[in-house]
């Protein structure tokens, strides 16, 4: 894709967003786009951040540490998305702004011990697993607030929300980010500075800005289909 179409479609998705927001009395900028950047080549994140965007979220470990080298001269706000194996918290720890994925604690504590001193907290939410589905990561929601609760008390770690990939509702395509958003409410009264929603994709982010989304994580439609890994 070259950078004139990834230009045009960051302006179509910021229409969107903007449509979606101003139906549900939003302010635009309260949802950031989260460019979703896995198997695109750092080429196009380049055009990309020429193009505006600052915020990039990958899947891959080993794949991102490979485009962060590359791109290492731009400014750019890393987020990691993807399910989070033991294995691989040392690299996230150390290389990512962000992590959207948190769903147990001891993943947290691995992060946490692994954060380096020299850099800021690691900015994590919390996944939820808000519509129970046995193929997908994350806490269940009743197990969320004590979680949330232990995470919060991590020292190189900031809580700043909860995340979810619900599964598709043709009858109410609101109702399980409608969810997220109640539960959210329900933590924040323990957990005040809670301030993020990290909800809706590609498909579904009108619905997902109408509950409230802070953060929506669009790939498809900035950068065209996925490359094969």
């Amino acid at each position: 894709m070259s950078p004139v179409d990834i230009i045009a479609n960051i302006s179509e998705v910021r229409a969107r967003i903007a449509s979606a927001a101003k139906s549900a009395d939003r302010d635009p900028k309260q949802v950031t786009l989260l460019a979703v950047s896995k198997t695109q080549p750092a080429s196009a994140i380049r055009a990309a951040f020429n193009a505006g965007l600052s915020q990039f979220g990958e899947n891959y470990v080993q794949e991102a540490l490979e485009k962060m080298a590359e791109l290492r001269e731009l400014p750019i706000e890393w987020h990691f998305i993807g399910p989070l194996q033991s294995n691989k918290t040392r690299a996230v720890a150390e290389h990512f702004d962000w992590v959207h994925s948190v769903d147990r604690l001891k993943i947290a504590q691995r992060l946490s011990d692994q954060r380096p001193q020299e850099l800021p907290p690691l900015q994590v939410c919390l996944q939820v697993n808000i519509s129970g589905e046995d193929s997908k990561s994350g806490a269940s929601p009743e197990e969320a607030l004590a979680l949330a609760l232990a995470i919060q008390a991590l020292p190189r770690l900031t809580l700043r929300g909860l995340m979810a990939i619900p599964a598709a509702q043709s009858d109410d395509p609101a109702k399980p980010f409608a969810s997220l958003a109640a539960l959210m409410a329900t933590l924040s009264k323990e957990i005040p500075q809670l301030d993020t929603l990290s909800m809706g994709m590609s498909a579904d982010l009108a619905p997902a800005i109408s509950q409230g989304a802070t953060i929506v994580r669009v790939g498809t439609d900035l950068f065209g289909a996925r490359h094969a890994r």
